[in-house]
């Protein structure tokens, strides 16, 4: 029968034991977990925060009704992709971002009484191109979609408050969407080249 010194010490030695094993196990993941602000973006230079700021973001296209969407959605992938805000004029880029948008409006939950809608989903998408800045490649392409609700008042005026200010959280979380793609794809190592295969000469 062990003493209560004996597993006092023992007990340290098995925490430390798990511990050393759960190491050894993470050891070959280690290569292959990078962050994604690391410095090996597409470009093999820099980091993707710089290769973010390189991007151009043209004038969002929507449909018709929603330019509210169009413009919040371009202000957030601006500051998203730069970090600053500052005009997408400004100093070199590399890749341009193409962005077309629209909205949608769902009454899901209508009121009892007064047969009115009183809560109101707003779902949106987004397809997105990123080329680069001579439109001979096509980098990246996908569409994400988000969606956001907001109440729906019987006063008027403020029903149209809470419309706008759903379509400005939902440009926001559809920018947030577009930047985290477009994070992992300009973080991604470059492709390794392939030699062209030769066949027998003679």
């Amino acid at each position: 029968m062990s003493s209560p010194e004996d597993r006092a010490v023992a007990a340290p030695t098995r925490r430390a034991v798990l511990g050393g094993l759960a190491c050894l196990v993470a050891l070959p993941l280690a290569g292959c977990l990078r962050p994604l602000y690391g410095t090996t973006g597409a470009s093999g230079t820099g980091t993707v925060a710089d290769l973010l700021r390189q991007v151009s973001v043209e004038p969002v296209k929507v449909d018709a009704g929603e330019e509210v969407l169009a413009h919040y959605l371009r202000q957030e992938l601006v500051f998203a992709l730069d970090g600053t805000g500052r005009s997408t004029s400004e100093g070199p880029r590399t890749y341009v971002l193409a962005v077309e948008a629209g909205a949608s409006v769902s009454l899901p939950i209508v009121d009892a009484v007064t047969l009115r809608a009183s809560v109101a989903s707003l779902a949106g998408r987004a397809s997105y191109t990123l080329s680069t800045a001579d439109g001979s490649t096509v980098v990246d392409s996908a569409r994400v979609n988000a969606i956001v609700t907001y109440e729906r008042t019987a006063q008027r005026f403020a029903a149209v408050r809470a419309g706008r200010e759903a379509r400005i959280r939902l440009a926001k979380r559809l920018a947030d969407e577009i930047r985290t793609r477009l994070s992992i794809t300009l973080g991604a190592p470059p492709a390794p080249a392939v030699a062209a295969a030769t066949g027998p000469t003679g």
